[in-house]
């Protein structure tokens, strides 16, 4: 596990080796153990390392032994051992997976990226033809930023690499802002600035000497027809894969341990890690005392049961006041997921103890673990019943507020759900679900020019086409088209996000077996029925690991990974919120109005609506805007 950074300039314009130590610099925290740096010319890349694999042997970057190309490389290949007998021709001096991903790049080219069974960005450089490959893995799971202006390009695994090259512009881009105020991240392949991108997943870039760019995917998750199968042998099925997957994510030439919130996913991979290892597991715990969201209990019994070691953590959320502005500078672009703060303390606190961990990421979005997979199925079913809702949906918008927060709240989600009613597709009702704030809400804190900039008079539509039209996925009920976005927007524009980051922080590797393409190719060809049965949703995970774990542990509710936001923000964090987002300069921006922002702060402390996301990202973007307006650190002013 690495960070990567470089700079392709091109036109005979030298990169001077201390632009690229100092873009590695800049993420050091993602690789503590080594770094390098290759300077050619007009081009040049290099790497902070954090040692897992061949700990003696992987330095990078690492050249061909013809030094034709040269490789930077962030993340594990757990199929690398398996792919060098099909290269019986490269002389291997190493046992890690960074040369077995150069040999099978000098022997197949681009076609070698679908053979890697991992999570990585990769850079090759080939110095003979001086052209550059960007590839990245088929989920997302690692970042990669690009930047191309000046006719050059640059990457990096983080924002803050790209920003201390000299001569580049980082101008905030609108459209990214409204992503946030909508969702409460920058959805893919956007960044929060105008000049820079995201590299999509499952896509490889080249860039030649001519300045020719091209991108093409080498992967995408698509429904195929299940085969026809009993319950009991897709039961069976799904444990092997998961077994499987299991044991190829814990390759490690150092200890390997566990994220454990209590729920299926995080629980299932922990009891496969257990029928992988001849030694304990350590399994981590965030613990929210006194809170209904606490599932220390349930995450004890699942690790005694499983004979593993658990280390538990209670998160006081009076001390998340002050971690917060740390918590969102490891993002470099605002972020207001609410499992942030949690996974970021569960991050430092398996850093006490390992460098990898195995987490659970994926699970509902592979097998239809939300309820709002539930309701898009329901809906789908119920649509030649209701219709299109769109009476009940005026009614309950013109619901008043009451003296009651409870009735309030019920309100609210009756809203919500009339709205989603209404949407006619999966993709569509995607977009709602996912949302932290209505389009009526955003009409009413938006400042009017911002608002006319960015909403178009269908934003559900317009969302749809923008990412998924033209789209072969054979997502033919809303079901599918759901699980499909959640999957291919959702999982890296939010989830992943949040779990690099927050692991990178403190020098851990996160892997997550769900989401080995592999597995995920199996899981699209489950029968929707065996992933929500009635009420069930991960009908078939359930089954497959009922019998590893404790008796009735599987019939407890989903709490989630995340913070209580509506309380905490009625009690002190919502005058710090609000403090923030005053002293920040963010009210000045002319993106929210600022007395709609203070009426919203009003109506949530008096209990008249829950705000509690939307008042958690504007403190985020406060923070954010903090740092964001502090002078960028060039490394070489003198390069540009």
């Amino acid at each position: 596990m690495c960070g990567i950074a470089g700079w392709y300039r091109r036109d005979g314009r030298p990169v001077p080796a201390r632009v690229i130590e100092a873009q590695c610099d800049a993420i050091r925290h993602r690789g503590p153990d080594d770094d390098g740096v290759l300077t050619d010319g007009d081009f040049g890349f290099g790497m902070r390392r954090l040692s897992i694999l061949d700990v003696a042997g992987g330095h990078q970057p690492m050249r061909t032994p013809d030094a034709r190309y040269a490789i930077v490389f962030n993340g594990e290949i757990y199929n690398h051992k398996d792919l060098r007998p099909d290269l019986p021709d490269y002389p291997f001096r190493t046992h890690s997976d960074t040369e077995t991903i150069l040999a099978a790049f000098q022997a197949w080219g681009n076609d070698a990226w679908a053979k890697l069974e991992g999570m990585f960005t990769v850079a090759i450089w080939d110095g003979v033809a001086r052209e550059l490959t960007l590839a990245r893995d088929p989920l997302g799971i690692k970042p990669l930023y690009i930047s191309q202006q000046g006719g050059g390009l640059a990457f990096a695994s983080e924002l803050k690499s790209l920003r201390v090259l000299p001569g580049l512009a980082f101008d905030i881009d609108e459209a990214a802002v409204h992503d946030f105020f909508s969702f409460g991240h920058v959805r893919k392949p956007r960044s929060i600035y105008r000049q820079v991108r995201m590299l999509d997943p499952g896509h490889v870039l080249t860039l030649g000497s001519d300045g020719k760019k091209a991108v093409r995917a080498y992967w995408q998750p698509r429904f195929r027809p299940a085969p026809a199968l009993s319950a009991a042998a897709w039961t069976e099925k799904m444990q092997a894969m998961l077994l499987e997957t299991t044991a190829r994510h814990m390759q490690s030439d150092v200890p390997v341990a566990a994220f454990l919130s209590g729920g299926i996913d995080s629980s299932a991979v922990l009891a496969a890690m257990t029928r992988a290892s001849a030694q304990p597991i350590k399994a981590f715990t965030i613990g929210y005392p006194g809170a209904e969201i606490d599932e220390t209990d349930a995450a004890r019994d699942i690790a005694r049961h499983l004979g593993c070691e658990h280390i538990v953590l209670p998160l006081d959320l009076a001390s998340a006041i002050d971690v917060l502005p740390k918590v969102q500078r490891c993002y470099d672009e605002p972020f207001a997921d609410m499992a942030a703060i949690p996974t970021w303390y569960a991050s430092k606190l398996a850093a006490e103890h390992v460098k990898v961990v195995l987490c659970g990421e994926g699970g509902d979005e592979l097998f239809a673990g939300y309820k709002r997979h539930r309701n898009a199925r329901n809906i789908e079913r119920l649509r030649p019943l209701i219709g299109t809702g769109a009476g009940l949906g005026a009614l309950l918008d013109r619901l008043p507020a009451t003296s009651s927060p409870r009735l309030n709240l019920l309100r609210q989600h009756a809203q919500r759900f009339a709205e989603f009613a209404r949407l006619p597709d999966g993709y569509q009702q995607f977009f709602a679900a996912t949302q932290i704030s209505r389009r009526s809400l955003r009409k009413q804190i938006y400042s009017p020019g911002f608002w006319s900039r960015q909403e178009g008079e269908n934003s559900y539509a317009d969302l749809e086409r923008r990412y998924f039209g033209g789209v072969e996925a054979n997502a033919s009920t809303a079901l599918e088209q759901f699980l499909f976005a959640d999957l291919s927007l959702n999982m890296p524009s939010a989830m992943l996000t949040r779990l690099d980051r927050a692991s990178m922080a403190h020098s851990v590797e996160a892997r997550v077996p769900f989401l080995s393409h592999k597995m995920v190719d199996w899981a699209l060809t489950v029968p929707p029925e065996l992933k929500l049965r009635g009420g069930t949703g991960k009908y078939i995970l359930r089954q497959a690991i009922a019998p590893w774990l404790p008796p009735g542990i599987l019939k407890r509710p989903k709490q989630g990974f995340q913070m209580p936001l509506a309380a905490w923000l009625r009690g002190a964090f919502g005058g710090y919120a609000r403090e923030v987002w005053n002293d920040s300069g963010a009210a000045g921006a002319g993106y929210l109005a600022p007395q709609a922002v203070e009426q919203l702060f009003d109506e949530h402390k008096r209990g008249q609506a829950d705000h509690g996301r939307m008042l958690y990202a504007i403190a985020v973007f406060g923070l954010w805007w903090r740092d964001a307006r502090a002078p960028a650190r060039p490394a070489l002013a003198d390069a540009a």
